[in-house]
């Protein structure tokens, strides 16, 4: 037994159940439900049941997008029963589905995956532009696809993905959003870290869950109408603006490609390094999600990597646009069933281009900076990451002291990098900055760039807000953060 009936005692009847069940969908008159996941059929997912946690403690909840899906006015009490219990949101999936798919992890083909700690709660619209969003979970309970896993999440792990997507939304990067965070009351044996340690369930908003995995797995049990049906699928869920092209499956390769590869320059430029880029780890929105062993770069070094394990440095920093390419292209195999090497590769090789236009406007984007053209605005970030690589200036104080180009000329000087800005090496990015318009909105009045150094998120930093909750069950530190966070959002005016 779960939900409001559980939380109020085990003698509450079905006619008290109803009434708070009415009572819930009454707060929710604004929230758009969906169910187009359903429509894909029972081969593409599995039915299952969330786990039963002994307890449901709230830690986290995104109030902003909780607004943009209508769900912002539910009390805490009602946040829990649908995001820690996952009582059906009213219209919605009315079972949580497993999403099956398969994928290369670190290049070793693996056709054992799927949603082994996570399902797929609901679907539902954002109110204010009406895309389909997804509510997923992490560390749910397990699955058909858990292959020996508890299908839990610990409560660090769940800590850090939030600062994660937050970190990430701030700095301008496409990202899924960390709904809720709800502590578990569960104690998990860990082997990189101490055990045992604290779990929680996390509910992740995202545009989709659909992932080059899932066409990978059709591709491998040579199922070409299904593979058809998921291509029309996702053409009319998510790329509407194809469903009269020519060559279906070319124009949805090239569709992604773009996407993904505008993702791999908001990396670069934010200086974050996922960690592990495998196919079932990429979408076909091009939204980053599923954060492990994430990090963001204390000064540009493209060798440095997130994962302990990952010894060979293939999803290391400066490899993640590689990455991502090799993954494309196992997509497009998988849609070669549905057209051809003559209209698949074309689209496929657009991802370079695209990432070698996209990376310059991304980085002046971050600099407050007017883009000029591609071969000017690639040739001044070019000379930016060589000074950038010689002097070892902080990556993200870099991008906080320049915003406006030389219009933070005294900022820059009053910064503790300003060392790096007056050395010769500095001069021809200092010139560059003279040849480039400010953005149309700055915000250099506002109080965040007042400070000496910027917000970061380098893992002393994440360890030092997770310790104290580790320690005392102190949040403090944590809600502070968030609350730095939003001032940096508001600061570089960032809107979802």
């Amino acid at each position: 037994m779960h939900g409001y009936a559980y939380a109020t005692g085990l003698c509450m009847g079905v006619l008290t159940q109803r009434r708070i069940n009415a009572s819930v969908t009454a707060t929710m008159t604004s929230f758009k439900p969906a169910q187009n996941h359903l429509s894909l059929g029972d081969s593409f997912f599995d039915r299952v049941k969330p786990a039963d946690f002994p307890n449901t403690i709230l830690r986290h909840r995104d109030q902003r997008w909780a607004n943009r899906m209508g769900l912002d006015d539910l009390t805490d009490e009602q946040w829990i029963s649908h995001f820690g219990r996952f009582e059906p949101l009213p219209g919605s999936l009315p079972q949580p589905l497993a999403l099956r798919y398969h994928g290369h992890q670190f290049r070793s083909y693996n056709p054992d995956l799927g949603d082994g700690r996570g399902f797929l709660f609901a679907q539902g619209h954002d109110l204010v532009d009406n895309r389909l969003l997804d509510f997923g979970t992490k560390g749910s309970g397990r699955t058909p696809w858990s292959r020996g896993g508890d299908g839990r999440l610990t409560l660090k792990g769940g800590v850090r993905e939030v600062l994660a997507t937050e970190m990430l939304e701030a700095l301008g990067v496409y990202t899924s959003k960390s709904f809720s965070l709800i502590e578990t009351g569960e104690d998990l044996d860990r082997g990189d870290e101490p055990s045992p340690t604290r779990s929680s369930v996390l509910v992740r908003l995202s545009h989709s869950h659909i992932r080059i995995g899932t066409f990978q797995r059709l591709a491998y049990l040579e199922d070409p109408e299904r593979l058809q049906q998921l291509v029309d699928y996702a053409i009319a869920t998510y790329y509407p603006e194809l469903a009269n092209a020519p060559d279906k499956a070319g124009a949805f390769l090239e569709a992604v490609v773009g996407n993904v590869a505008k993702l791999g320059a908001q990396w670069i430029a934010a200086g974050f390094i996922h960690g592990v880029l495998n196919t079932d780890n990429i979408n076909i929105t091009g939204e980053s999600f599923d954060y492990g062993p994430w990090r963001f770069l204390p000064a540009y070094d493209p060798s440095f990597t997130a994962a302990y394990f990952d010894e060979t440095g293939l999803y290391s920093f400066g490899k993640q646009p590689d990455a991502l390419a090799w993954n494309l292209t196992r997509l497009a195999e998988c849609l070669l069933p549905l057209s051809s090497i003559e209209a698949l590769e074309p689209a496929l090789n657009t991802i370079w281009p695209t990432f070698r236009a996209e990376l310059p406007r991304q980085m002046l984007r971050r600099l407050g900076l007017k883009p000029q053209d591609v071969e000017t605005d690639g040739a001044f970030v070019t000379g930016l990451f060589g000074f950038l690589s010689a002097s070892q200036a902080p990556y993200e104080q870099f991008f906080f002291d320049w915003r406006g180009g030389s219009l933070s000329d005294q900022r820059a000087a009053r910064s503790p990098s300003a060392e790096h800005y007056a050395s010769e090496a500095f001069r021809p990015i200092a010139d560059g900055f003279e040849r480039y318009s400010p953005a149309d909105v700055l915000n250099l009045d506002h109080p965040y760039f007042a400070r000496a150094t910027p917000r970061s998120m380098l893992i002393d930093e994440v360890e030092a807000i997770w310790a104290p909750i580790a320690e005392g069950d102190d949040w403090s530190l944590f809600h502070s953060t968030l609350a730095e966070i939003a001032q940096m959002r508001q600061a570089y005016g960032i809107t979802p």
